[in-house]
């Protein structure tokens, strides 16, 4: 669907068999050697969502597709990146290409397993990649503002709204803090405060990398993250990258039982990617019928016209209404047919907000 999460952190930190383990795949080279990450990689997951299967069932459907997200694994960062040490250049250019920033913490003790600074300190860590994101913005904004404020002087509109919204933002910067605490005036300043790409825009979800024993209920490192990621008004969550690890390619009932005998009811894997999705402001509206369910994938807020060209441009641009019915009414009803008898199927307009959950069917006509 085009969201994309970009997977940072120090080097050796789990960030590679983090990615492995999400994308089921040996795409990353997990190595203990900084920057064994040289490109890139991405990989395409599926958003877990059990309302899917619920739907499908209910629908009798012969596929069942769920919505996806894309996780980018981006080479390790040190100190000095934003001055283009180690491949601090590339890390810059590829994070600013995601919507969102995952951020993968070392919150375990492992003496065969190289630190870059050889003692584990989680916040220390994240300092040292928020300082470079930080130093990366400040200098661009420096350069950027001058020129605005000089144009803004004249009849320039655009540049007084762009000087207006990044002033508020290098002032932030300037005091150390990020510019996704900028808030703009409008929604105009908001377009050109999305436009300018800063890197500390971008909304950020820890990923505390914790050890086996500790995966079901974190740790005092991972305790750290949290109250860090609290007081920002940030979101974490704990995983075991060495467990993810050990999932991959088990079978479901096999999986199944081995996470219970370590605790959890679910993948942290799951718990990243329903995150991310969160991360991201996004929410799922389904299609049915008997040759498949889908989840689709839209922002929060959007109108059903959006949520129709999700599924194809036509729909959009040739909207009718949308047959709509809630979760919760579909599966109380059995379906459609149900929830259609009981008054439950609603005709909605062009200014109908999705919700979160909707089982929907287009009328458009081009």
């Amino acid at each position: 669907m085009g969201f994309k999460c970009g997977i940072v952190g120090l080097p050796n930190v789990g960030k590679s068999t983090l990615f492995n383990a999400l994308t089921e795949t040996q795409a990353a080279q997990a190595a203990n050697y900084p920057f064994c990450t040289i490109e890139p990689n991405e990989g395409v997951v599926a958003v877990p969502d059990d309302r899917l299967d619920r739907i499908a069932t209910i629908a009798e459907s012969a596929k069942v597709i769920a919505t996806q997200l894309t996780f980018v694994d981006i080479a390790g960062l040190v100190k000095g990146a934003s001055k283009g040490e180690g491949l601090g250049n590339q890390f810059l250019g590829n994070i600013r290409e995601v919507d969102a920033i995952v951020h993968v913490l070392r919150c375990f003790e492992d003496d065969d397993i190289q630190h870059v600074s050889n003692h584990v300190d989680p916040l220390a860590d994240a300092e040292v990649v928020e300082t470079e994101l930080l130093l990366a913005d400040l200098e661009s904004l420096e350069k950027r503002v001058p020129n605005l404020q000089k144009r803004a002087t004249g009849q320039d509109k655009e540049a007084k709204i762009a000087a207006s919204v990044l002033g508020k933002a290098l002032d932030l910067l300037r005091e150390g803090k990020p510019a996704r605490l900028t808030e703009p005036g409008d929604d105009e300043e908001a377009r050109h405060l999305a436009q300018a790409q800063l890197l500390t825009s971008k909304p950020v979800l820890y990923v505390c990398n914790v050890e086996e024993e500790s995966a079901a209920n974190g740790n005092d490192y991972s305790a750290k993250v949290f109250e860090k990621a609290k007081a920002e008004g940030a979101e974490a969550v704990v995983v075991s990258a060495a467990i993810e690890s050990e999932l991959v390619g088990m079978e479901p009932d096999e999986k199944q039982m081995f996470l219970e005998e370590m605790g959890l009811n679910e993948t942290g894997l799951a718990r990243v990617i329903r995150a991310g999705y969160d991360l991201l402001n996004l929410q799922t509206f389904f299609t049915a019928g008997p040759n498949e369910a889908r989840a689709w994938t839209v922002e929060r807020d959007a109108k059903a016209p959006q949520a129709a060209g999700k599924i194809h441009t036509d729909f959009e641009r040739g909207f009718i209404r949308a047959e709509t019915i809630a979760f919760d009414d579909y599966i109380a009803l059995s379906g459609e047919s149900g929830a259609r008898e009981a008054g439950k199927l609603r005709q909605e307009g062009k200014d109908y907000v999705v919700q979160d959950g909707d089982v929907m069917l287009f009328k458009f006509n081009v």
